[in-house]
């Protein structure tokens, strides 16, 4: 054993514990401030849908439509792996899970539109069609026909619109309560947010829906939708969207990048405005940053380049949805907004490939770092969580399935939850 150590110390007990005493304060507002990810699933996309357009057969349709595209323009997984770039190892998986994922659940998250999607109508007929939406969104979740994240986004809390958009929120939620009570996945998206009070508005009026309703406090999350200068650099050339983060009060749950709004304030011309121009990887990137570790996750916005008329015409709009989509999960925005039921086809493969084709690489760092087997890279503990979560989040939507996981890494799900976040919930899907 050798001979043992002597181990001495100079300072007295109590130094450690007024340093401790110090930082009390501290410690509270980290964690406070920054709890980490909630490890719930984080759906791909979302998909909008007006107000006046949701039927109770609408998600089955965008799935039906999606297929009939691909049947149409891609029959088989060569020709679909042809059109994208997909490796040809990875053409028939990706292929069949794609058409299994649109026969299953081909809407991860839906959001009914009462803003730009909507426009303004008569009093009546919005609180109709709000009403109405609540009522189909009860009826889904009691039918198992959901999808798993469900919700709507209502006017902003700008003067000319704010009034509306109050009532349309009460309107929804007091639907869901009279029918049940409000889902799991509920989500709410409050568009076009400038300045921070604009968030606290928003949670003074949840709060006072919660107290009317005897709800728990904070049991409305929503989230933030990024379509203005303002809401990435304030007016004192601070990051507005930090502080609106700390004005929702731990209810923002994301941050959606609003690829056209955006691009036209800060005078992007029409050709130009798309998710990869450098205004948009700017203001995606200060989102980024200022949501690390809160809690709030980053989603990136959409094209609206349709995949519509000849083949080839479609081919070159599945082209950039999919290089869109793949760049996106490469700087780590995991969700995005689709458009038409013809881009459901590649936001999948593109999820897919990314998760299908990393799957091996990073099941073996997992398991060389759980093994402390060492190796050609070497891994830290931020690693292992960041490895584990790109190993869940592929499971969650499909791409990758519990048992393979398990054989390449040797770790349960429950082993995975506990790397990648203690606070990792349990709705997940399973692949077929």
């Amino acid at each position: 054993m050798g001979q043992q150590e002597k181990v001495a110390t100079s300072l007295a007990g109590t130094v450690s514990e007024e340093i401790s005493a110090s930082l009390t304060a501290v410690d509270a507002e980290l964690a406070r401030r920054y709890p980490g990810d909630p490890g719930t699933r984080q759906p791909v996309h979302t998909v909008y849908v007006p107000g006046d357009a949701f039927e109770p057969g609408t998600l089955r349709s965008w799935g039906d439509q999606a297929l009939a595209a691909l049947d149409e323009h891609a029959p088989d997984a060569s020709s679909f792996a042809a059109v994208l770039g997909i490796p040809e190892e990875l053409a028939g998986p990706v292929h069949d899970r794609v058409r299994a994922k649109l026969e299953r659940e081909p809407v991860e998250d839906l959001r009914i539109d009462f803003e730009d999607g909507y426009g303004p109508r008569p009093d009546a007929e919005e609180d109709e069609a709000a009403a109405r939406a609540a009522r189909l969104v009860s009826q889904a979740y009691a039918n198992g026909t959901a999808a798993p994240y469900m919700g709507i986004r209502m006017k902003c809390m700008e003067a000319g619109v704010r009034d509306r958009g109050i009532r349309t929120t009460d309107v929804f939620l007091t639907g869901l309560m009279a029918a049940g009570g409000l889902p799991d996945g509920l989500v709410l998206t409050l568009p076009k947010v400038t300045y921070p009070e604009q968030v606290t508005a928003f949670v003074q009026l949840l709060e006072a829906f919660e107290k009317a309703h005897g709800l728990d406090a904070g049991r409305i999350g929503f989230e933030i939708q990024i379509e203005t200068s303002q809401s990435i650099l304030a007016a004192d050339g601070t990051a507005a969207v930090a502080r609106m983060i700390d004005a929702a009060q731990g209810r923002a749950t994301g941050l959606h990048y609003g690829t056209f709004d955006y691009s036209a304030c800060v005078g992007v011309s029409a050709a130009y405005q798309a998710s990869d121009h450098p205004a948009a990887d700017h203001a995606k990137a200060v989102m980024q940053v200022a949501a690390a570790g809160t809690g709030v996750r980053v989603s990136d916005g959409s094209t609206n380049v349709l995949p519509v008329g000849p083949t080839a015409q479609v081919h070159e709009a599945w082209r950039l949805h999919y290089g869109l989509t793949r760049r996106a999960l490469a700087r780590a925005y995991y969700q995005g907004w689709d458009m038409h039921p013809g881009h459901l086809p590649t936001r999948y493969a593109a999820v897919y490939t990314f998760y299908r084709e990393g799957l091996e690489p990073a099941a073996a760092r997992l398991a060389a770092y759980v093994a402390k087997a060492g190796g050609d890279v070497m891994d830290e503990p931020a690693t292992a969580k960041a490895l584990s979560g790109y190993l869940l989040r592929g499971i969650d939507c499909g791409a990758l399935d519990t048992a393979e996981v398990a054989r390449l890494t040797g770790l349960t799900r429950a082993d995975l939850d506990a790397f990648s976040s203690p606070r990792r919930g349990d709705l997940t899907v399973t692949a077929p």
